[in-house]
C-alpha cells in the first residue's frame, strides 16, 4: 500500500470553529444520541458505531458557525444541524454497502461487522429521523432546502454508478455529481442559517457559496487523496475509487492529456480488463503525479477554498468569520 502523503499540509485545522461552537455542538450530540435511541437495540448499536466514530461534524458544524455568523439568537439551528449529521450519515451507511467498503473513519464498515441489509435498514431509520427534525421546525423553507438537497444527492449518487468504468465522462459531467452528490449539502447547510434567521437574499446567496464551494473542494481532495494517501490517514481504503472504476478528476485529467499508452492504460483498468490491483495503483500514481493532475486536482480545489472564503468577507469582521476562512482551508489541507 502506498504509503504517506506528499501533498499533506499542515496548519489549518476546525479547532477554532469548535470551540467558538462548543456549547450548540454538545446541544447537537445531545439530540443525536437521543434520536439514535430505539427499543431495536440494533439501531443505537450500529448508528453508533458510525456516528461516535471520530467524525469532525464539519456539516453541523457550518449549520451552527452560520447562524451565529447571523446574528440567529433562537434554538432551530440545533435540530436542523442534527437533521444534516442525520442524512450524511446515512448516505454514508448506503454508499459503504454499494461500494462494498471495509474501512471508514479508521473502523470496519458497518456493512461488513452486520451485513448489507441491517446496514440499509439503519440508515433508513437515520434517513426518518433526519427528516422528523427538519419537521418539526416548522420551517417550510428549511425543509424544502433539505428536502432538494436529499434529491440530488440520491441523483448524484445513481449518476456516478452510471459514470463509472465510462471514460467518456468529462469534466461538466464530473462536477455535476460533485455538485448533486457532496457540495448541496454542505451549501444547504450553511444557507439554512440565513433562512431561520429571516435573512435577505444576499446573504443566503454568500452562505450559500461559502458552502457550496467548501463541498466542491471537500471532494475534490477526497478524489486526489484516495491515491496518494494511505489507509491509516485517510480513515478508509486507499485506491478504493480506483479499484471501483470510479472516473474522477484526477484520472480525466490524466486521460484527457495522455499519449496513446497512458490512455490504453486507463481505458483497461477502467472497463476492468485488467485488474486493479496494487501493481495498477502504483502506476496510475506514478501516472497522476508525473503528469500533474494530482497537482492540478488540489490546485482546484484550493481555488474554491478561496471561492469559499471570499463569499463571506463582506460579514463584519469577527473571531468566528476567521474561524470559517479557517474551516475553508481546511477543507484543502487535511488528509481525510
Amino acid at each position: 500500500m502506498i504509503q504517506g502523503n506528499k501533498f499533506r499540509q499542515a496548519g489549518p485545522t476546525l479547532n477554532a470553529v469548535a470551540a467558538l461552537m462548543g456549547d450548540d455542538l454538545r446541544i447537537v450530540n445531545d439530540i443525536i444520541r437521543r434520536r439514535m435511541q430505539s427499543e431495536v437495540a440494533l439501531i443505537p448499536t450500529l448508528a453508533g458505531h458510525l456516528i461516535d466514530s471520530g467524525g469532525k461534524r464539519l456539516r453541523p458544524m457550518l449549520t451552527l458557525a452560520c447562524a451565529r455568523l447571523v446574528g440567529y439568537e433562537g434554538t432551530l439551528h440545533h435540530s436542523l444541524a442534527a437533521a444534516i449529521e442525520f442524512l450524511h450519515s446515512a448516505t454514508l451507511l448506503h454508499d459503504d454497502v454499494v461500494d462494498g467498503s471495509s474501512l471508514r473513519r479508521g473502523r470496519k464498515t458497518a456493512n461488513l461487522v452486520w451485513g448489507n441489509r441491517a446496514t440499509i435498514f439503519v440508515g433508513d431509520f437515520l434517513l426518518s429521523q433526519s427528516f422528523e427534525l427538519m419537521i418539526e421546525t416548522q420551517s417550510s423553507r428549511a425543509i424544502e432546502l433539505l428536502s432538494r438537497a436529499t434529491t440530488k444527492m440520491v441523483r448524484g449518487e445513481i449518476d456516478q454508478l452510471g459514470a463509472a468504468r465510462r471514460l467518456a465522462s468529462n469534466e461538466a459531467d464530473y462536477y455535476g455529481v460533485i455538485n448533486a452528490k457532496t457540495a448541496d449539502l454542505f451549501a444547504v447547510a450553511c444557507r439554512m442559517a440565513a433562512v431561520i434567521a429571516g435573512e435577505n437574499e444576499r446573504r443566503e446567496a454568500a452562505l450559500d457559496s461559502y458552502g457550496r464551494n467548501i463541498g466542491i473542494a471537500f471532494q475534490l481532495v477526497d478524489d486526489a487523496i484516495d491515491y496518494t494517501s494511505s489507509d491509516a490517514a485517510m480513515g478508509k481504503a486507499a485506491g478504493d475509487d480506483f479499484r471501483e472504476g470510479k472516473v474522477t478528476l484526477p484520472v480525466i485529467l490524466s486521460y484527457r492529456d495522455g499519449d496513446p499508452q497512458v490512455r490504453r492504460f486507463w481505458q483497461d483498468v477502467i472497463s476492468g480488463r485488467t485488474p486493479a490491483d496494487e501493481a495498477a495503483l502504483e502506476h496510475a500514481l506514478h501516472l497522476l503525479e508525473t503528469r500533474g493532475a494530482i497537482a492540478e486536482t488540489l490546485a482546484r480545489a484550493r481555488c474554491h477554498a478561496e471561492a469559499a472564503k471570499k463569499a463571506i468577507q463582506y460579514f463584519p469582521d469577527s473571531d468566528l468569520k476567521t474561524a470559517l476562512m479557517e474551516a475553508a482551508d481546511f477543507s484543502v489541507s487535511r488528509t481525510c
